[in-house]
């Protein structure tokens, strides 16, 4: 589960981190509103669960409450990265000195968390780590023993000395914080210094899908992943946007997989990773064709299905019920269990299965190119 920005805040500020005043807007009149009860100058922040978003326009600096009304106006509704903007969060601008990241995520390695330090904040830390990495600091927490002093010394020992108690002292809330929300991350980026001391401008939580449900997580909702990732999930299914204009629906992972790096090497672009799982009946295959079509970035759509648990029968009926909504051509591999039944099903529907997955995948890519 992830959350957005204001959610994120929401947390920290339940476990005592200090973060700037401010809310949450779903219009540009309560926009208007917030920066008018700041008093100064405001920023919004689209809330969208994407970085980046400054560099996309998604967080803004306005001065006045009319300018924030204005602005909050262009910014609700709008698409970035991907993502309807339906939520600013509105928070007071603040005199920044200095910024720092503070962090903790599991180490796949030890198997334990690790706390994460730099005071190169405000930048992608994986940035950090490769361009300048004796300016970050990771420290792992053996579960068992916690953020015992020394290790929170460890930490903090490359910030500036007034700040490391501080420092110390955030880190072992946001330690508490983790534990508590069963996170998998917790981020702040940037922890800003300013004239009263350190401030989390921004806040990065995602839980764990497996975690228990607790009363901390009420009024939280996951707000993370693309919304249809999140439609074919509920539908039993995997599916994964990407860049190209070649539609991939397949069912096993490593089938799926293997479709795409076909496409690849036939001159394409996957436009989409669609795994429709093991005996996937016509309702899903037809869930799954819809998915693709409201993506909206296919030209082709090629299909390749090999039939153990999965029948080529329902395959091909889901198939042909969703062909009249289909807005593009499709390029049809079917093979396995009750595959003459299903090649008999695309037949009379005027249809025509391709006989392997390089014949399939070359086709798609050409009939995707204008051929």
């Amino acid at each position: 589960m992830r959350l957005v920005e204001w959610q994120g805040r929401l947390v920290l500020e339940k476990m005592g981190f200090p973060v700037p005043r401010g809310g949450v807007a779903r219009t540009p009149a309560q926009a208007g509103e917030l920066a008018r009860a700041a008093g100064k100058p405001v920023v919004l922040k689209a809330q969208v669960p994407v970085g980046g978003r400054g560099k996309a326009g998604g967080i803004r600096r306005v001065q006045t409450p009319e300018e924030a009304e204005r602005t909050a106006r262009d910014m609700l509704g709008s698409d970035l990265k991907g993502f309807k903007v339906q939520e600013l969060l509105v928070v007071e601008a603040l005199e920044v000195k200095a910024e720092h990241y503070l962090g903790i995520t599991i180490d796949r390695r030890t198997r334990a968390p690790v706390l994460i330090y730099s005071p190169r904040g405000g930048v992608d830390i994986e940035e950090v780590a490769r361009v300048e990495p004796q300016a970050l600091r990771k420290v792992v927490v053996p579960p068992l023993e916690g953020p015992l002093s020394f290790r929170l010394r460890q930490l903090v020992a490359l910030a500036p000395a007034h700040l490391r108690g501080s420092l110390a002292h955030l880190a072992a809330r946001l330690y508490e914080t983790f534990c508590l929300y069963e996170a998998n991350l917790v981020e702040i980026n940037p922890l800003a210094e300013v004239d009263a001391g350190l401030v989390a401008l921004d806040a990065k939580i995602i839980v764990d899908e497996d975690h228990r449900p607790g009363p901390q997580f009420e009024g939280l909702a996951d707000a993370g992943g693309d919304p249809l990732e999140r439609e074919a999930k509920k539908a039993g299914m995997s599916y994964v946007r990407l860049e190209g204009e070649v539609g991939v629906l397949g069912n096993g992972a490593g089938l799926v997989m293997a479709t795409l790096d076909l496409v690849s090497h036939a001159g394409g672009r996957p436009a989409n990773f669609l795994d429709i799982g093991g005996g996937a009946r016509a309702e899903r295959v037809r869930k799954g064709l819809e998915i693709i079509a409201q993506d909206g970035r296919a030209r082709v759509l090629f299909v390749n299905v090999f039939g153990g648990i999965t029948r080529c029968d329902e395959v091909a009926r889901g198939i042909v019920d969703a062909r009249k909504d289909f807005p593009f051509p499709m390029v049809i591999r079917l093979v396995g269990t009750n595959e003459p039944e299903g090649r008999d099903i695309l037949a009379q529907a005027g249809l025509v299965s391709v006989a392997t997955m390089e014949e399939g995948a070359a086709r798609a890519v050409a009939l995707a190119q204008g051929g």
